[in-house]
C-alpha cells in the first residue's frame, strides 16, 4: 500500500470501502469514526512493511521508523504522518505502549517466518497484532477501562485465530505456518514446512484445538459484550459477528486438503449490519 497523506479523509486512508472493517466502523460518531481510521491505516502501513518483498533489515528498518515516529508523536513533536494523530491521542487517551506492541508483532514475522510457534510465543502473536490493536479499539470506542482490556483480550485473540485457520494455504504460500507445535507433534507432524505441514491429511487434528480456543474467546468476547450498552459496543460486534461468521464457515468446510477459500458473503454482512448498526 502507498503512503497517504494523513491530511487526506481518513476513509480514504488505505482503507478498502468494501472491508468488514470499512463497514462496521462507518456507523460510528465521526470523531470515533476517524480515530478508528487512523488506528486501521497506522496497522495497514506496518503490516505492509512486515509482509513486502523488501529483505529483512530494510523491513526492520521500515519498521523502526515507525517506532520512532510513535514516540515523536507522544513527545508531543509528531512527524507529518502522524500529526493528525494528536487529537486522537488526547481525545480517547490512546496509550503509546499499544501502537508500540503491534509494531512489536509485525517484527516478529520479520526477524525470522514464524513456522509453528510454541504455543505461548503464538498467544504473544496474537496480543501484539490483534489484543493491542483492540485496546486502542475500545478507548475509542468509550468502554470502561476493565471491560475494554477483557474485551480486546478475547475478541482480538478470536480474530486472529479466525484469520490464521482461515489463511493457512495463503500464509504457507509466504513461507509462514502458524499453528502451534505443541498441536502438530500431538496430531504426529514433525515437518515445520509450511507447504508440507499445510498439505498434511492430519491438519485438521491440529486445527480443531484452534477452533476450539477460538470458539472460547469468542463466547467471553460475548459476556463481556452483553453487560455494555449497546451504543458502545455495535461496532466490535459487527467485527465479531463478521469473524465468528467465517469461523462457522470454515467448520462446515473443514480443513483437510485440499481446502476451498471461505469468504463471508455480501448478503451475510449486509445482515449483520441491519441487526447491529441500529441502536
Amino acid at each position: 500500500m502507498t503512503m497517504q497523506s494523513t491530511s487526506e479523509p481518513a476513509e480514504h486512508q488505505g482503507v478498502a470501502v468494501g472491508s468488514s472493517f470499512y463497514a462496521a466502523m462507518r456507523i460510528l460518531p465521526r470523531p470515533q469514526r476517524e480515530a478508528m481510521f487512523q488506528v486501521y491505516s497506522f496497522c495497514r502501513y506496518v503490516d505492509d512493511i512486515a509482509d513486502s518483498d523488501e529483505p529483512r533489515d530494510v523491513r526492520a528498518s521500515g519498521l523502526q521508523r515507525w517506532r520512532d515516529d510513535i514516540d515523536a508523536l507522544y513527545r508531543g513533536a509528531p512527524p507529518p504522518r502522524l500529526a493528525d494523530y494528536q487529537g486522537s491521542v488526547r481525545a480517547f487517551g490512546l496509550k503509546r505502549e499499544d501502537f508500540l506492541a503491534i509494531i512489536d508483532g509485525m517484527e516478529m514475522d520479520v526477524a525470522a517466518d514464524i513456522r509453528a510457534p510454541a504455543d505461548a510465543t503464538l498467544d504473544l502473536y496474537c496480543d501484539r497484532v490483534a489484543s493491542a490493536v483492540g485496546r486502542l479499539s475500545v478507548r475509542i470506542f468509550g468502554l470502561p477501562e476493565q471491560d475494554g482490556i477483557l474485551l480486546a483480550h478475547h475478541l482480538g485473540r478470536a480474530l486472529q485465530l479466525t484469520n490464521i485457520l482461515r489463511d493457512i494455504d495463503e500464509d504457507a504460500g509466504l513461507g509462514r505456518l502458524y499453528l502451534p507445535r505443541e498441536g502438530l507433534l500431538a496430531a504426529g507432524i514433525t515437518s515445520v514446512d509450511p507447504s508440507t505441514v499445510a498439505a498434511d491429511p492430519a491438519v485438521p487434528n491440529v486445527c480443531a484445538p484452534l477452533v476450539a480456543r477460538a470458539l472460547k474467546h469468542f463466547d467471553a468476547a460475548d459476556v463481556v459484550m452483553s453487560r455494555n450498552p449497546r451504543r458502545v459496543v455495535k461496532a466490535p460486534r459487527i467485527m465479531g459477528k463478521y469473524y465468528f461468521s467465517i469461523l462457522q464457515l470454515l467448520i462446515a468446510r473443514g480443513f483437510a486438503p485440499p481446502r476451498a477459500p471461505v469468504k463471508l458473503g455480501k448478503a451475510s454482512k449486509i445482515a449483520i449490519l441491519l441487526q447491529y448498526a441500529i441502536v
